[in-house]
């Protein structure tokens, strides 16, 4: 029994699937560019300027509901509380702000890390780099955020559980730029930490994820490579492949592109666990890109000129048509052509109810990392290139 081919899925939980039909392309091009233009009309034009300090102190740190890095003392850093949503208890949520301020002015970036709640990897990533840096021997402004999804982080899960009718879990991934009077606490927590933390404070930004629960990825880049700052900073990576594609509104990097500030997306490994080997593939290249910045001196570590990188546009998601036990028959960064049977799916007799092969020809990016598996579940993605159709589009993760 074979997979059905190139299907359509809204994938809750990992990255983007590619369209299959000219038609459906269009279509759904029609909506995300509304959906696009809806969101990027959500942020102000004039975000919130100037710092302030709430009075409250967290463990010695201040807390701010706003931030200007320009009010913070120069050659230094600066461990703050920022002021996120409330609870229903009328508590806040708190993030975690480190900024290193550098002794010299310079270009701002940003990286974000802890969207979604099971992704440490992308944690540790932004940490390691924080604690490399030396304000006194740098020109500009390095702004972290480890924490963005505070209440998903708590049960290490990947969506924020909303308090609405009952709980919902809400992907934070979907909510940016956020709306200040929107139907969610997410929605509102992004537009705080958009308005008065991340947007105001960056020339550039790197949003830091990982794959999901259940579900391991490759090391790999998602980005726009016809912009070219955005290029610039991904070819700086020292790793294996980039997905060449802008993805949809509702991501945090698409709501810095919006604004005119290059971002792009890094994904390390499996979620709930640390990739110490991956995740200092993604520490010198974010050093790189410091330093084409201007914001560190010294020469460039490793960069995609030194590894051999698989650039693809499109992802196949190959979908569990049975449940049961699966056995992948390839590897994460395996290629793959097109026929090639990639897993074989077992019921609990042991006869194999399902065979599974790729329809396109590419490299692996990411496998189901649970051994058992209900239909629908997404098995694989194949990572490939394709001429996108006319006013073609992606679909969603």
């Amino acid at each position: 029994m074979s997979n059905r081919p190139e299907e359509y899925l809204d994938r809750r939980d990992f990255m983007i699937a590619s369209m299959t039909t000219a038609g459906a392309s269009a279509a759904l091009a029609v909506t995300a560019g509304a959906a696009h233009a809806q969101g990027a009309a959500t942020a102000p034009a004039d975000p919130t300027s100037g710092t302030v300090y709430t009075g409250d102190t967290i463990r010695g740190k201040k807390v701010v509901s706003a931030l200007d890095v320009n009010d913070l003392k120069p050659g230094k850093k600066h461990l703050l509380y920022f002021q996120g949503v409330q609870m229903p208890t009328g508590q806040h949520w708190y993030v975690s702000v480190t900024v290193a301020k550098g002794a010299r002015p310079g270009k701002r970036v940003v990286l974000t890390s802890g969207v979604h709640g099971d992704e440490m990897s992308s944690v540790h990533t932004v940490q390691t780099v924080m604690n490399q840096l030396d304000p006194g021997a740098m020109s500009g402004t390095v702004t972290a955020v480890t924490d963005v999804s505070s209440p998903a982080l708590e049960s290490m899960q990947r969506r924020w559980p909303n308090q609405g009718r009952g709980i919902d879990l809400i992907d934070m991934n979907r909510e940016w730029p956020g709306n200040e009077n929107g139907a969610t606490a997410p929605s509102r927590h992004a537009w705080l930490l958009f308005n008065r933390l991340l947007r105001p404070n960056a020339d550039a930004a790197i949003d830091f994820h990982t794959g999901t629960t259940g579900f391991e990825v490759t090391a790999f880049n998602i980005g726009g490579m016809d912009v070219p700052e955005v290029k610039a900073m991904v070819e700086l990576y020292p790793v294996g492949q980039i997905f060449d594609n802008h993805v949809y509104p509702g991501v945090l990097h698409n709501a810095f592109m919006d604004v005119g500030i290059p971002a792009f997306t890094p994904e390390i490994g499996a979620g709930r666990v640390l990739n110490i080997e991956m995740i200092s593939l993604f520490v010198e290249g974010t050093m790189n890109v410091l330093k084409h910045h201007g914001i560190l001196a010294g020469p460039l570590g490793r960069t995609g000129k030194d590894v051999d990188v698989f650039i693809g546009n499109s992802a196949l998601p190959i979908l569990a048509t049975q449940g049961g036990i699966v056995e992948h028959l390839v590897k994460l960064n395996d290629k793959v052509d097109a026929g090639q049977k990639v897993a074989i799916q077992r019921n609990s007799f042991g006869e194999v109810v399902a065979e599974y092969t790729s329809s396109v020809t590419g490299e692996v990016t990411g496998q189901r990392s649970d051994a058992m598996s209900e239909p629908g579940n997404p098995l694989a993605f194949i990572l490939f290139h394709k001429a996108p159709p006319v006013g073609g589009q992606t679909y969603p993760e």
